[in-house]
């Protein structure tokens, strides 16, 4: 018997088929009860909840977020409702929701697969730059750091909010050496490169594509292609920014002209630098926290968005990088 109960009554419009929002053999709706602790009871196209006042409200929300992406033609699968219902629990632990959260498209692929973000971190990570002049998104691999600001800076350049996109990388090596890479300078920095225009493939016609580079439209080059310019009218992303030197992170930073937006992204954990040097990733927030029209975007494990065993890998290297790091203090 549920404490404390309250009933909501939510009234589904009748132009929408409820098989839709339910599940066949009402598969998505189980999902949702075994989420929350409220009873969900259905008569044609009406849904009543009964449960807490906390709980029944999260529901409630929750079936609003799902029939705003049936309007938009969208089709719900037990994964978009599975993220959905975490989406509506993370507000707890990280105050309200921003709004439009399930439904933020940034742009639709030449496919038609509709870009947006899949959880709360990743959609107040986009609103971060839509209003923010700077903005350095922080987190794991995964995170979709690098490949939302892609998204983003597509979508101010075909709403004409900047005119050319800028994407550079520092080529720091991994483990490898530039010199034992085949080819000439371009082609040994070419992989370093090559996950920016992986994101740019998958989100513009190719004949497209090709025209905007051809154009200056589109840039993709080193970081230290950067050193001397600067940068009107354009969305710049720095990618893997854990591999500049605090040196090399001014340098970007200043290049930044009028009417233009940068987006910095990293991973602190990932740094590639030589040993005892400073990462410009970790210095800048330091410099620059109290700047305004500058924000810093944190983004953690659970705004992993690959395979599931990938968010798994993230935690388990974080909690072991918090136990190094206990050890290392108590052993001073």
């Amino acid at each position: 018997m549920l404490n404390a109960s309250t009933q909501v009554k939510i009234l589904v419009p009748g132009h929408h088929d409820m098989v839709r929002l339910l599940g066949a053999r009402d598969e998505l709706l189980k999902l949702i009860e075994s989420a929350f602790e409220t009873q969900i009871f259905v008569r044609g196209n009406e849904i009543t909840l009964t449960g807490p006042p906390a709980e029944t409200e999260r529901v409630s929300r929750l079936f609003s977020e799902l029939l705003a992406l049936l309007e938009r033609g969208h089709v719900l699968t037990s994964d978009a409702v599975g993220r959905s219902i975490q989406i509506i629990k993370d507000e707890d632990g990280e105050g309200s929701l921003p709004t439009e959260v399930l439904t933020d498209t940034l742009v639709v692929t030449p496919s038609g697969k509709p870009i947006r973000p899949k959880t709360v971190g990743q959609k107040r990570y986009c609103d971060s730059i839509r209003k923010n002049t700077i903005v350095f998104g922080i987190g794991p691999a995964g995170t979709g750091k690098t490949y939302l600001a892609v998204a983003m800076a597509i979508q101010a350049l075909k709403t004409g909010v900047v005119s050319r996109l800028i994407l550079t990388r520092p080529a720091v090596e991994a483990g490898e050496r530039l010199g034992f890479l085949p080819g000439d300078v371009a082609a040994k920095i070419d992989p370093y490169l090559r996950p920016l225009y992986d994101a740019l493939y998958e989100m513009f016609e190719p004949e497209q594509f090709r025209r905007y580079v051809e154009q200056g439209t589109v840039e993709i080059a080193p970081l230290a292609f950067m050193r001397g310019r600067t940068l009107n009218d354009a969305f710049i992303i720095l990618d893997e920014a854990q591999n500049t030197t605090p040196e090399q992170m001014k340098m970007f930073l200043t290049r930044l002209g009028f009417g233009s937006k940068a987006v910095v992204t990293g991973d602190v954990t990932q740094i590639d630098l030589p040993k005892g040097a400073h990462s410009g990733l970790i210095v800048v927030e330091e410099i620059l926290s109290k700047i305004g029209g500058v924000e810093f975007s944190h983004l953690s494990g659970k705004d992993v968005v690959r395979h599931k065993i990938v968010q798994d890998i993230v935690e388990a290297y974080g909690i072991y990088s918090e136990a190094a790091q206990r050890k290392r203090a108590r052993s001073r």
